[in-house]
């Protein structure tokens, strides 16, 4: 029989030996609790037009799952109807979640000039469709392609009338991709949070827009705001993520734990957010290949200090 102090000594070694394997599990499983780990191809606008099957082999070869697409020099997606990369998307073991547009045409900002390709000379682009004179096409387009999600990667909002003409375009196009079937999110960097007339842009679009939100950490990181704060503000809403990482100055996309943004107070919240799919992306990186594998390494370090 079983006396009780050895039963007390039984019983408590074996629920500490639970609890040390429930922290254990729960440390080692946050990696598989989290989406599968996705690409923006922004990260590689300037090599993935010289070989497109080649550059998402090895985006999948590094242990990535999910991309999402952006602007191509070629034109379209990739050179590509939407029909041909999903299926080359899916023969190369990857899966295609998310697609960037323009929210109205392209221009620089003042001042600025195309960044320079390899050959040195400044990158040329074909016209790019946007949400504000293509936005049914686009649209289209995304249901053809069988992705969740369309994104409006920027539209201007430097002005009180732009960004009224913003809002009514965001509307329009959730409207339109409710009815194809698909979501609608728009994508911030940092200036979404300089006031115009006393008004920050951002908050007009949290109030009068009903789109899902896609976190830039890097960019709303340099804008000085905190994003668990959003998510708690916003339970919810921020389906999608740009991880990443910045440099101490603000100024510089840096790989994924190789800046001073806060990733393991980010992801500890990643419910609060209501986060499905996030995407890794460098913004002209010398190596994007590189980057993105640095990236990969910090972010099982970080997953694997979540307890």
């Amino acid at each position: 029989m079983l006396k009780r102090r050895d039963f007390l000594k039984t019983t408590g070694m074996a629920a500490l030996s639970g609890l040390a394997v429930s922290k254990a599990v729960a440390s080692g499983s946050f990696w598989e609790t989290m989406p599968p780990a996705g690409v923006q191809l922004y990260t590689f606008f300037n090599v993935i037009d010289a070989d497109v099957p080649g550059t998402l082999q090895k985006i999948a070869d590094i242990g990535y799952k999910n991309i999402e697409s952006a602007f191509s020099k070629k034109g379209g997606y990739y050179g590509m109807t939407p029909k041909a990369f999903a299926a080359l998307v899916k023969d190369k073991g990857l899966s295609w979640k998310s697609h960037h547009v323009l929210g109205a045409p392209f221009q620089l900002p003042p001042g600025r000039k195309m960044p320079n390709g390899p050959d040195g000379k400044p990158i040329v682009i074909p016209p790019m469709k946007n949400l504000r004179d293509n936005m049914q096409e686009l649209v289209d387009e995304a249901a053809e392609g069988g992705i969740p999600y369309l994104v409006c990667a920027s539209i201007p909002l430097n002005t009180t009338d732009e960004i009224k003409s913003a809002m009514n375009t965001l509307n329009k196009t959730d409207e339109a991709c409710k009815k194809a079937g698909i979501q609608f999110a728009y994508h911030n960097h940092y200036t979404e949070f300089k006031p115009v007339d006393g008004v920050l842009p951002y908050d007009i679009i949290l109030k009068e827009t009903p789109v899902a939100l896609e976190l830039d950490l890097a960019w709303v990181t340099k804008a000085g705001v905190n994003p668990v704060t959003l998510f708690e503000q916003n339970p919810g809403r921020y389906k999608l993520w740009h991880v990443k990482d910045i440099d101490k100055d603000l100024k510089q996309p840096q790989p994924v734990g190789t800046g001073v943004v806060n990733f393991k107070n980010i992801f500890e919240h990643a419910k609060t957010s209501g986060m499905q799919y996030y995407f890794v992306e460098h913004d002209n990186p010398a190596d994007p290949f590189a980057s993105i594998t640095t990236s990969m390494q910090n972010l099982k370090k970080i997953w694997g200090s979540i307890a």
